[in-house]
């Protein structure tokens, strides 16, 4: 068994929040990425999808999440499970969100509007 402490390393902030790693194969997994997302309130990721499922936890806040042009709210004690390739977007509201997520290893994601694929480095 290995626990695993975040440190500033783990932490990446962009436009619409920090993301934090918890679990990663550079972390000591070899199948599961589990890290936590921060938003502010009245942030809005960018439009994207994302090659693996996701399983959003929400810890506090509430997010709304567009997957194929429909809005869903998750709040703590749901769980959003997104499915592989579908364009997602992802919203605060009023207050900020932490949320845990979760997914097997070694994703990419494409930004919708430009069609750039990337790695996620917190899911590394």
């Amino acid at each position: 068994m290995r626990v695993n402490t975040p440190g500033e390393a783990d932490v990446f902030t962009t436009a619409t929040g920090a993301m934090t790693s918890l679990a990663t194969p550079s972390r000591g997994t070899s199948e599961v990425s589990a890290w936590t997302v921060h938003m502010p309130a009245h942030s809005r990721g960018p439009l994207h999808s994302v090659d693996r499922e996701q399983v959003w936890l929400p810890l506090s806040g509430t997010l709304t999440i567009e997957v194929d042009g429909e809005d869903r709210s998750v709040a703590p004690g749901q769980a959003a499970i997104l499915p592989a390739g579908e364009p997602r977007q992802i919203r605060t509201g009023e207050e900020a969100a932490e949320v845990v997520v979760c997914m097997a290893n070694h994703c990419l994601a494409t930004v919708t509007a430009t069609g750039e694929v990337r790695q996620v480095p917190w899911t590394e």
